[in-house]
């Protein structure tokens, strides 16, 4: 490395140390992003106000009460003396659910069939879903429980057992644990725009303040001034990384299960693509701002076609064939693969020459068309 590119590197350093916003982007904003989106982003849907109408109000009533309160997915929140006060908490929102157990609840179940109405609030598809598969779930547990418990009350000797059994292994996150699947997303999601923004932000600021014609006239070659420029970006990308990696490990004890050097070679390999970017939208912009304003005209398409928020599998045709553009898209599967499964390389070879291509691609175009621009 020669002196000349080391000078470059160094001046960037001492331009960030002393720009205050461009730290708060570099260390502090990546561990709020992670905390907001490890616990506001999450698919776990528990404690859903549960009101409840009980005519009943009978053994057999508290019992199926016990039930729903005993599993974490339901808080009953209201009891109320109406359909119509139970109507009123739903429409304002108190409440996300209803529970409504006739008056004859525990003679129906006597005689072998008792009814309930559970009433759920739509408004809101992903939390309606999951309480609705949870609310049947608890129903059908507590009537085979009644069932296996009527039978022992008769003294024959049955064994309940339906005719199939499908028995379950979840493997990799068996709790099903929401962020395990959101903090590698936000890793990739840090990287790409902390790169892309600060990449483009510091040569336009150079252009801003009028240094960039004084760096031209220097003996320093264009190359030299790019490698210059990005490096810097890059250690800190990979800094981020690290920081990022090990508070979701230690603090949400999402696992690490992969070759961690293989993790951080791969991380690098995708920030041919962030910085590329940002080099980019510094050819394109003339003030900082409307270099921000390019890089997340890139990024939030990458961010939500790239399944780092919703299924590649449930998008329509059309753009799920754009996804396969969006460079986030690959870098997620290898991450996420990495960390929680643990495989080698082999296993997502596929992936990583899809980011290899659009890395070099991408950076190669930038920095041509930022040789050119400095010409």
């Amino acid at each position: 490395m020669n002196s000349r590119l080391i000078s470059i590197i160094r001046k960037e350093f001492i331009q960030i140390a002393r720009d205050k916003r461009t730290l708060m982007l570099i260390l502090i904003i990546p561990i709020m992003q992670l905390f907001l989106l490890g616990y506001a982003a999450t698919n776990d849907v528990r404690n859903v106000p549960l009101a409840v109408y009980d005519q009943s109000r009978s053994s057999e009533a508290r019992a199926l009460l016990d039930a729903y309160r005993a599993a974490d997915y339901f808080k009953i929140a209201y009891s109320v003396g109406s359909e119509a006060e139970l109507q009123q908490l739903i429409d304002r929102g108190d409440a996300k659910a209803g529970l409504i157990i006739p008056p004859d609840y525990a003679s129906a179940l006597a005689a072998g069939s008792a009814q309930v109405a559970f009433i759920l609030d739509g408004s809101d598809p992903t939390v309606a879903s999951t309480a609705l598969s949870a609310a049947q779930l608890i129903g059908q547990t507590h009537a085979t429980g009644i069932l296996a418990e009527k039978v022992s009350r008769s003294g024959q000797n049955l064994k309940l057992q339906p005719p199939v059994e499908v028995r379950t292994t979840v493997w990799y996150n068996p709790d099903l644990i929401s962020s395990y699947f959101m903090i590698p997303g936000v890793i990739g999601m840090i990287l790409y725009a902390i790169t892309a923004i600060l990449t483009a932000s510091a040569v336009v600021r150079e252009r801003e303040r009028g240094t960039i014609e004084q760096l031209i006239v220097t003996p320093i070659r264009s190359w030299e001034l790019v490698l210059g420029k990005i490096l810097p970006y890059t250690i800190l990308g990979l800094f981020d990384t690290i920081e990022v990696l090990l508070v979701g490990h230690w603090w949400f004890g999402v696992p690490i299960r992969g070759s961690m050097m293989l993790i951080i070679l791969l991380s690098a390999l995708f920030l041919l693509s962030g910085l590329g970017i940002g080099l980019l939208a510094s050819t394109i912009a003339n003030t900082q701002q409307e270099a921000m304003l390019t890089v997340w005209m890139t990024l939030l398409p990458s961010i939500f076609l790239s399944g780092f928020f919703f299924p590649l599998d449930a998008m329509p045709k059309v753009l799920y064939y754009i996804s396969y553009l969006m460079p986030l898209r690959y870098y997620l599967t290898i991450i996420r693969v990495l960390l929680l499964k643990g495989v080698g390389i082999e296993m997502i070879w596929n992936d990583v020459i899809a980011l290899t291509i659009f890395g070099v691609v991408i950076m190669g175009a930038a920095a041509l068309r930022f040789r050119k621009r400095l010409d």
